[in-house]
């Protein structure tokens, strides 16, 4: 029954996959839609009112425009936070934030990351949650959505300029994520998600107890957090929230949320290639891992402690440490694949309590940052991986190293393997510093090597601006606000500029017609290729980390 309802997600995410990337190809490429006559109307008022010109940009333009339109909204949202102790939607009275944690949360979810060192319901004010959260999580995600747009059309060929940057994130968010939203949150308010401004409520419970209740705009915050793959709460159990996750259906659409959009762009790059066999190559790859990493998630939370067979526990129940009831084994295990897959973040159970292998899929999952991933960054990870593939099979076979008709040359390769050295470099080393520094172990609640773990997942969860964590570490310091702020913010951009340099350089090359020597990247060969790759990679860069902690920890049960 539980691998049934797994397959059902699954199967319903790659129908809506279609139509949403067709959707979303006309929206980026200025196609023809039903909702041109409302939405051209609405575009125009705010390219008038803020002043925006449809000129198209060069390369470094387009860097500096993304750039900025993150840089000023954070210095806003840092004053908000350090603030938010003035009665303005505050009646609950939240203090302000702290210079560290403000630092924190502030990169974290401008970085579309949403790591929270601080616990929802009582961290922020509603103005607070509305002005500066709400906000964040749709730029953050037209940000990546905007990058991915401008890579494809320079990888493609189809533009030589990755065109307007201030457009794409406009049409973005109001003719992609706004309506959908708006929608989405109406369904959660339907099934008994909160939207409103009241206060916490206390309550005389069925046992003669007293009890807050937190209250708050909670369904405007929940549908972009999934649609946008941002993945902070508006309370600290996040989607194990009852509030923000109160029934299975809102939990189904939860996870088809995160997918949808990660998995559209791979659709729109077909439609934009024109050759949809390139795009399921590429969905392939990224589908397989995905499902790999659901079935050794599942296989192991549902098999438990070993050390608990003996008494027929396993037989019983699996492991349902940590693990909401009503969600069960299976549609745990799923969300929590799919969330650190698609770079959400957002759990309906508590990633401590998994189990050692079960754990390591989702630590697997950020450590590789190419499964589907964020909108529009998981997608560009993985070209890169595809244009490494490309290269490397070319020296081995003695094939001309082409991705879609461009030659790939010594600076696309230098840029690439910047590109993807940054990522482990974020994560093992400032892992590293964690584990020499008494700052950093004292965050530790679990020594041994589940303490290693829960170290190296909250930087994996940093650098893949995943936001996830093994909840069990302390992280509410100076130290680990300052150093998952700065792996954040280095995570987020570095990669995202480098790959965008790469779209500029084949951007500007000439098309090479197809000859018996180019070596095909539209077939099942390639696909198993790419998996290869990445898994090689990762293997060699990440095992030692993983021997140390999880697989360590599994031996000891």
């Amino acid at each position: 029954m539980g691998i049934l309802e797994i397959v059902i997600v699954l199967a319903i995410f790659v129908l809506l996959c279609i139509p949403a990337g067709k959707y979303v190809y006309k929206v980026a490429e200025h196609k023809k839609t039903f909702l041109d006559p409302v939405f051209d109307r609405v575009d125009n008022f705010i390219y008038r009112i803020v002043g925006i010109t449809k000129e198209e940009m060069s390369w470094k333009q387009y860097i500096l425009a993304l750039l900025m339109c993150n840089v000023v909204p954070a210095v806003i949202a840092y004053i908000i936070l350090r603030l938010q102790f003035i009665h303005v939607l505050n009646p609950n009275h939240i203090n302000g934030m702290e210079p560290g944690l403000t630092f924190n949360t502030v990169i974290s979810f401008l970085t579309n990351t949403n790591l929270q060192d601080y616990s929802g319901e009582s961290g922020l004010s509603y103005f607070s949650q509305m002005v500066v959260i709400t906000f964040f999580m749709f730029i953050s995600a037209a940000t990546g959505f905007s990058a991915a747009l401008a890579f494809v059309r320079g990888i493609t060929g189809k533009k030589k300029t990755p065109g307007n940057f201030y457009v794409d994130f406009v049409r973005i968010i109001t003719r992609i994520l706004l309506p959908v939203c708006i929608v989405v949150s109406i369904f959660y308010i339907q099934q008994g998600v909160p939207q409103t401004f009241s206060p916490t409520k206390t309550v005389t419970t069925i046992e003669g107890k007293l009890q807050d209740i937190s209250m708050g705009p909670v369904a405007s915050l929940e549908s972009i957090k999934l649609f946008g793959t941002n993945g902070g709460g508006f309370f600290g159990a996040n989607s194990a929230h009852p509030f923000e996750n109160p029934t299975p259906l809102t939990n189904i659409v939860q996870m088809l949320s995160m997918l949808l959009f990660p998995g559209a762009i791979v659709v729109y790059f077909g439609y934009m290639v024109k050759k949809k066999k390139q795009a399921i190559s590429i969905f392939s790859a990224m589908g397989i891992l995905l499902v790999a990493g659901i079935a050794v998630c599942y296989a192991c939370e549902k098999a438990g402690n070993p050390t608990l067979s003996q008494i027929g526990l396993n037989q019983l129940m699996g492991n349902m440490e940590g693990k909401e009831v009503r969600f069960g084994i299976p549609m745990s295990s799923l969300f929590t694949t799919i969330t650190t897959a698609a770079t959400t973040g957002a759990v309906n159970n508590m990633h401590d309590s998994l189990t050692p292998l079960g754990g390591l899929m989702p630590l697997l999952n950020m450590m590789l940052n190419v499964v589907f991933g964020g909108d529009g960054v998981g997608f560009m990870n993985m070209i890169m991986y595809a244009i490494l593939a490309v290269f490397l099979c070319g020296l081995m076979v003695g094939r001309t190293p082409e991705y879609l008709s461009k030659k790939i040359e010594g600076r696309e390769i230098k840029l690439v393997a910047l590109a993807i050295i940054i990522h482990p470099f974020l994560i093992l080393m400032f892992s590293a510093l964690a584990l020499v520094l008494p700052q950093g172990v004292a965050g530790i609640s679990n020594p041994g090597f589940h303490g290693l773990t829960q170290i190296v997942y909250q930087f994996a969860s940093s650098a893949a601006n995943n936001g996830s964590g093994f909840e069990g570490l302390a992280d509410n310091t100076l130290f680990w606000n300052t150093t998952t702020g700065i792996v954040m913010l280095f995570g987020r951009y570095l990669s995202m500029i480098i790959l965008l340099a790469v779209a500029g350089s084949l951007a500007a090359k000439k098309s090479v017609p197809v000859s018996e020597g180019t070596f095909r990247t539209d077939n099942a060969v390639f696909t198993f290729t790419l998996i290869f790759i990445v898994l090689i990679i990762g293997a060699l860069t990440f095992f030692p980390a993983l021997s140390l902690g999880p697989i360590a920890e599994q031996l000891t049960l």
